[in-house]
């Protein structure tokens, strides 16, 4: 069992096997509550915490699918490539709306946090929850807060903004492509964009521009506080 526990291929098998099989009930289902990253997410520490084994045993391969991030990220550049006419017509909006949102993120976490009376090492923490995990690390850590729980409130906004953003394009009857793509890109970064993608290839152009315009809002805005 400890040679099994410690090979990379222990991490990488289960990730990828609960993975599958969360992915398989949401196509059955089509079901937004069974995600197939939140539940994946839940099995895995599941999993662990039943069986009790060490994260770090998980990590020999979890480091693995980690470092696939930002070839992921990368790849959105090709469906932003086939969207480029759009982008130049509607650069401004698309700006305008990733700078809205940011201060929104932000300022409606930082007033939370105060509501709730948190210390400020945790608002500092959770400040940058809405862009990707690199970019909101750094935020974290130069706000003087705590980047494994910054890691953990970006996974979880992603996590929920994949699930309720076709909800919430619905209820607010959204219908610009480019509105939801920016929308979902700025406040739900990668795990929302992956999403957005499979709402339309316009969307998910829009959402990955986002991303990264959304990124480097939250770092300049981020030294005002």
């Amino acid at each position: 069992m400890n040679s099994i526990l410690n090979s990379p291929f222990f991490g990488l098998t289960l990730s990828f096997g609960v993975y599958w099989l969360c992915k398989k009930i949401n196509e059955k289902t089509n079901l937004a509550l069974l995600n197939p990253l939140l539940w994946t997410t839940i099995i895995i520490i599941a999993v662990l915490a039943i069986f009790r084994i060490p994260l770090e045993s998980y990590n020999l391969g979890g480091d693995f699918i980690t470092m696939f991030l930002a070839p992921a990220t990368t790849v959105l550049a090709y469906s932003i490539y086939r969207q480029i006419t759009v982008l130049k017509k509607n650069f401004i909006p698309i700006a305008a709306g990733c700078l809205v949102g940011s201060v929104t993120s932000m300022g409606s976490t930082y007033l939370l946090c105060k509501a709730f009376d948190l210390e400020s090492t945790i608002t500092a923490s959770m400040i940058p929850k809405s862009v990707t995990t690199p970019i909101a690390m750094e935020v974290s850590s130069s706000l003087s807060g705590i980047p494994s729980i910054t890691v953990a409130a970006v996974v979880v906004t992603g996590i929920f903004g994949s699930m309720a953003c076709p909800i919430l394009i619905k209820l607010f009857r959204v219908k610009s492509k480019i509105a939801a793509g920016v929308g979902i890109g700025t406040c739900s970064h990668a795990a929302g964009t992956s999403k957005a993608i499979e709402i339309g290839e316009v969307e998910g152009a829009m959402s990955g521009i986002a991303i990264g315009v959304a990124g480097i809002m939250t770092v300049l805005l981020s030294l005002f506080l």
